[in-house]
């Protein structure tokens, strides 16, 4: 058994699991679950019917690189969200079975050139992020992202030190659980470094299509304003699953520096994770459909504007920039407010502090929790009533 898996945390929600395991929620009320970031919207009728049309391609094998029908659709997508002019579909992209994997892949793929190689992540961060580096070999190296500097990263606070052993930086943007969305100067910074340094940026973008004003740019949209028109040391990992509310069809795409994804493609050929056939076609219609999205963002929009107007008069709590996440900062430890609430109110959020790590005597996550607002509707606005009710009683605390 490969060592490294022993270093391996438990995954936050199953440290959840183990901190409510021998707590009942309110028994009164059903429960409502605000934890995982599974979209529960309706998946577009006509990529259902696509994929239903396509399932003779059960008996094909597919293609790691996907079909050129695919790429063409994706890159033709990138071009117009992100006002790229040139991203060739045969070597700028691929299509990938879901970034959470794809994310643990490239990991593997980049890390070991570098001696005493470091990952870089935001802090708090999706899970996956540490996983792959310490089964690369890596160490990790965490930046803040808390209250302290509105939930932004100082990245002009890192040492050049800690850019000379990186190999691999992660940024989340929209950022999970935060909402906060890189900037093109911040963007500018990271290219520079990564250029000077030679280290790998890997931006996580699922969230890019629930924002609520402007589009939040986009990692290949700041490479083409910046004048780096081949996205060197730049990759983009996107995915269907928020965008299109498809978490189980496992579609995304990583496209950028053609020099990074060459290798890659020859890695992914022995991993063995080739898109199945039918859900390709099915991918091919909901990249080239935008209506349903743009349906999903209303949706979204009334469901912070009823939630935030019972929430906001009893928490310090404020709308993202972009994803479907609220990030309240508590006046209770995470932990007990977690509990307290699944006791008396029947509703279940995910302690902040499950998703970040202690440096330095502090976790960027405590004294946070994370609400997905991913249930219907009357769901969402009835489990912000609750938890109004719940900080109302408890406003002492």
């Amino acid at each position: 058994m490969n060592p490294l898996i022993h270093s391996l945390h438990p995954y936050p929600f199953q440290k959840l699991a183990d901190l409510l395991a021998s707590i009942e929620p309110n028994p009164a009320l059903p429960l409502i679950k605000l934890t995982i970031g599974e979209p529960q919207h309706e998946a577009p009728s006509i990529v259902l019917d696509t994929l239903k049309d396509s399932l003779d391609g059960v008996s094909k094998y597919p293609a790691t690189k996907g079909e050129a029908s695919l790429r063409n659709a994706i890159a033709d997508w990138a071009k117009r969200r992100f006002n790229v002019t040139k991203l060739d579909p045969d070597t700028q992209v691929i299509p990938v079975t879901g970034t959470r994997e794809a994310l643990f892949a490239i990991t593997q793929a980049i890390v070991g050139a570098k001696e005493q190689p470091l990952v870089v992540s935001p802090n708090p961060f999706y899970q996956i992020y540490e996983g792959a580096g310490i089964l690369a070999g890596a160490e990790l190296h965490y930046l803040p992202c808390d209250d302290s500097n509105h939930y932004k990263i100082d990245y002009q606070a890192v040492s050049d030190e800690v850019w000379q052993r990186c190999e691999l930086l992660f940024v989340c943007s929209p950022n999970n659980p935060a909402g906060t969305v890189t900037t093109l100067e911040e963007y500018e910074f990271l290219i520079n470094k990564a250029k000077q340094f030679n280290f790998t940026i890997i931006a996580d973008e699922c969230y890019s299509e629930i924002y609520f004003d402007e589009k939040p740019l986009g990692l290949l949209d700041a490479c083409v304003q910046l004048g780096n028109d081949d996205f060197e040391n730049c990759l983009i990992f996107q995915s269907l699953s928020k965008r299109s509310n498809l978490p189980g069809l496992r579609s995304g795409f990583v496209a950028g520096d053609a020099n990074l994804l060459k290798p890659f493609l020859l890695y992914r050929t022995y991993h063995g994770c080739a898109m199945p056939v039918h859900h390709q076609h099915a991918s091919i219609t909901a990249w080239n459909d935008e209506a349903h999205v743009a349906n999903n963002r209303d949706i979204y929009q009334r469901k912070f504007e009823q939630v935030l107007a019972h929430l906001a008069p009893v928490m310090d709590v404020t709308k993202p920039e972009a994803g479907f996440y609220l990030w309240p900062k508590l006046p209770m430890n995470d932990e007990e407010f977690c509990i307290k609430l699944y006791q008396e109110e029947s509703v279940l959020v995910l302690p902040g502090s499950y998703l970040g790590r202690e440096v330095d005597g502090h976790n960027p996550g405590q004294n946070h929790v994370r609400m997905a607002l991913v249930a219907e509707e009357s769901e969402c606005v009835e489990a912000a009533q609750r938890i109004a009710r719940f900080m109302t009683k408890h406003n002492n605390l």
